[in-house]
């Protein structure tokens, strides 16, 4: 990788790691504290690549992109912030970035970006911005207490980054995850961020297409807006006939069409639970929403969204202590975010005590369903759909760029350290047991535990 790249970041940690990292990949490195330094390189022509934070001394990242293309087109900026809400992704693509990773990014991953924005510069004939039209104002909806995603870890980023690309997209958009999980949530924030939000977002379940007119009915109310299926495998096969037909008749001018679903596609699809013309007309970017169970660091944020919620709405403003939070991270959430939203909004309202403490909580998920290991799903997904769908993820995050090359090797990299951790762990750090229960040879465990650097302890095994 070679070129010289702009950093601009107030914290001098990350300039300086930055410029270490990018300087032993081939690039020359310019780094600054300062936007009006970081415009006074761009306007005397350095620089192939800028890297700038968006909370600045002198001013915010994100807004100075305009400028940074008006002055230099061809000169692609990489976002990194830790303002890491659906919003900085957004804000990010509507200005055009070329990139946006949130704090704390992995510092192979940037490199891997820096390196393919460098190496295709934007082409622009002339040094003329095309207008763009402007977002209509969003008032308040810039707060992270008044979005309603809420979620800081890197599969909630990923997720953002997705939305964000494709929110002004004509392109049908399949929203797939757990009940609970807010894939309505996700929809209506599509819509309400899109260029149709002054036009209507219609929700239609099977029993709405079940009627002579009720096809031309929907498209009548949606008109130019957003048409939602909500759980589409819930429609029965008159339905999802409809539904086909109704997506091949749409005007040129007609709304944008989403779906939401639960449960296994593939399997529904293979026993004529879902028709593949309506599946293929769905499915053209598909969003998968995780589980609160695969976000657990996201409970924190989540719990005090949603008691600041409940506060608003005239219940007394409580917090969890340390020892009910414990028990929130540890419990499973088969109902995921609107369980948690649920009973934490129950909560609020129960008690003037400020402070939510174990014994409560405890006592709120009593009759609730029973908590298991955390990580542990509750849907009836093989290993293999597992897997099929964290990678789908993966080359979601990369739009339309391939990952780079070597993902073969990297993914089997990436399956063996964790089980060969699992396999020793149940073994209490016997390698000759590990050994046998992997399949392998004692002598190649021990190759692996040092090349993967996995620390072994021999330990009694907890029962």
């Amino acid at each position: 990788m070679d070129g010289t790249v702009l950093v601009a970041d107030d914290d001098r940690t990350i300039r300086t790691v930055l410029t270490q990292a990018l300087t032993r990949a081939g690039c020359k490195v310019h780094a600054t504290s300062s936007l009006t330094t970081l415009m006074r390189w761009v306007e005397e022509g350095r620089g192939d690549l800028v890297i700038t934070d968006v909370m600045m001394p002198d001013g915010n990242g994100i807004e100075m992109i305009p400028k940074i293309s008006q002055e230099r087109p061809d000169l692609p900026v990489i976002v990194i912030s830790a303002q890491n809400t659906i919003m900085t992704a957004i804000q990010a693509n509507e200005v055009e970035a070329h990139d946006y990773l949130p704090k704390p990014f992995d510092l192979p991953d940037l490199l891997k970006r820096a390196g393919a924005a460098m190496k295709n510069r934007r082409r622009v004939a002339s040094t003329e911005v095309p207008t763009r039209p402007s977002p209509a104002p969003r008032g308040d909806m810039l707060s992270m207490d008044s979005m309603p995603l809420v979620g800081r870890t890197p599969v909630m980023q990923e997720l953002y980054r997705l939305i964000a690309r494709v929110i002004n997209s004509a392109m049908p958009v399949l929203i797939l995850g757990e009940s609970g999980t807010g894939k309505s949530l996700i929809a209506c924030t599509l819509h309400d961020l899109s260029d149709r939000r002054n036009q209507p977002f219609v929700a239609a379940t099977g029993e709405d297409l079940n009627t002579f007119d009720g096809a031309q009915v929907l498209l009548s109310r949606v008109r130019g807006g957003t048409l939602l299926f909500d759980e589409i495998l819930s429609y029965d096969t008159d339905a999802q006939l409809r539904a086909a037909r109704l997506l091949d008749a749409l005007p040129e001018d007609g709304p944008r069409v989403m779906a939401t679903a639960q449960g296994n596609l593939t399997r529904a699809l293979a026993e004529g639970g879902l028709r593949e013309d309506l599946y293929y007309r769905l499915g053209g970017v598909v969003l998968n929403v995780p589980t609160l169970r695969e976000r657990i660091d996201d409970l924190e944020p989540l719990s005090r969204h949603f008691l600041s919620q409940a506060a608003d709405e005239g219940a007394t403003l409580r917090t969890l202590s340390p020892e009910a939070m414990e028990v929130v991270r540890l419990y499973s959430w088969p109902g995921n975010v609107r369980q948690l939203q649920n009973t934490l909004r129950r909560l609020g309202l129960t008690s003037a005590d400020p402070i939510i403490a174990r014994t409560e909580i405890e006592g709120a998920l009593h009759s609730q369903p029973s908590a298991v290991s955390v990580g542990e799903r509750f849907t009836d997904e093989t290993l293999s759909e597992s897997v099929a769908r964290h990678l789908r993820r993966y080359f979601d995050l990369h739009g339309q760029d391939l990952p780079p090359p070597g993902l073969y090797g990297r993914i089997l990299r990436e399956m063996e350290t964790p089980l060969i951790e699992l396999a020793l762990d149940a073994t209490g750090g016997n390698q000759a047991r590990c050994a046998d229960l992997l399949g392998i040879n004692r002598n190649t465990l021990r190759k692996k535990i040092t090349e993967l650097d996995i620390p072994v302890s021999r330990r009694r095994k907890l029962t």
